[in-house]
């Protein structure tokens, strides 16, 4: 095959290469699959390197070589190097060759940073604006009141906000354990009426339901990655990946022993790094 005719096809591939970059990045801002990405990123890197490998193998000067000794005529001596350097560099379609090998490097460069784009804005503080406010009444699944005297030592129970029950980022796990052993963190003594205390369900780790309560060690457990939270304590971690605390809860009884949220939560719910100023 002549020179000319390997720098198309060298060209051809590397044209074919940007045409597959320029696809992935399609596909992934119109939200396609995961396989379709893939192979359109295997393809324009096959494309690019078999494109690298012919353009050495092919179009750039093959050994062996044997070098001369200099001549000591200096004016032939330039005239030859001059040659030589002129019969080295000559590429066919030089151009189109090195064009079209840019177009898919920097085609391919976009895509790198198209993935970014799905990570979003950071959630920041706006997590801490939950429906628990001041007065609002907890309510278990069903949407009835819970009473001060309903949950057992001991007891574990998912509940939520009145008019929000289902709220994902509002949903708080009540637990009851002896008001003499508490240690909460300061300014939160009164946090906890009648031994009673309530944390956000969302595991500060991975966003996982802390559904578990182990009586014996008073610890909230996370069946996703194994993260244990000292209820007594503000439920603080104790074990596992989690380095941020559940957001805590402020309670209060009423009159009539029914139990209400007496502010909002004491941080912004889900992962930690989400939050912004720290807890």
């Amino acid at each position: 095959m002549s020179p000319r005719a390997m720098a198309a096809r060298v060209a051809v591939l590397f044209g074919a290469g940007a045409v597959a970059a320029a696809g992935l990045v399609v596909a992934w801002w119109r939200h396609g699959s995961v396989q379709v990405t893939g192979v359109l990123l295997a393809v324009a890197l096959a494309c690019l390197a078999a494109g690298i490998g012919l353009w050495a193998n092919r179009l750039t000067p093959q050994g062996p070589y044997q070098q001369r000794r200099p001549s000591h005529v200096y004016p032939e001596a330039v005239e030859e190097a001059g040659e030589d350097l002129a019969e080295g560099a000559q590429l066919p379609r030089r151009r189109l060759v090195i064009g079209t090998l840019c177009a898919a490097c920097g085609v391919l460069g976009v895509a790198l940073f198209v993935p970014f784009s799905s990570l979003g804005p950071r959630p920041g503080r706006a997590l801490l604006r939950t429906a628990w406010r001041a007065g609002k009444r907890v309510v278990d699944e069903d949407g009835q009141p819970i009473q001060a005297d309903q949950l057992p030592l001991g007891g574990l129970a998912t509940v939520f906000p009145e008019g929000h029950v289902g709220a994902a980022d509002a949903q708080v796990v009540l637990v009851r354990v002896q008001p003499g052993d508490l240690a909460l963190p300061r300014g939160r003594e009164d946090w906890a009426p009648e031994g009673l205390l309530a944390f956000s369900k969302v595991c500060t780790h991975a966003g996982c339901p802390v559904g578990l309560y182990d009586v014996d060690t008073r610890t909230l457990l996370c069946p996703c990655h194994q993260s244990a939270f000292d209820v007594l304590r503000g439920a603080v971690p104790i074990s596992g990946p989690a380095a941020w605390p559940l957001p805590q809860l402020p309670l209060k009884v009423t009159g009539d022993g029914t139990v209400e949220a007496d502010g909002p939560l004491s941080a912004p719910v889900g992962p930690g790094w989400w939050r912004e100023g720290g807890r």
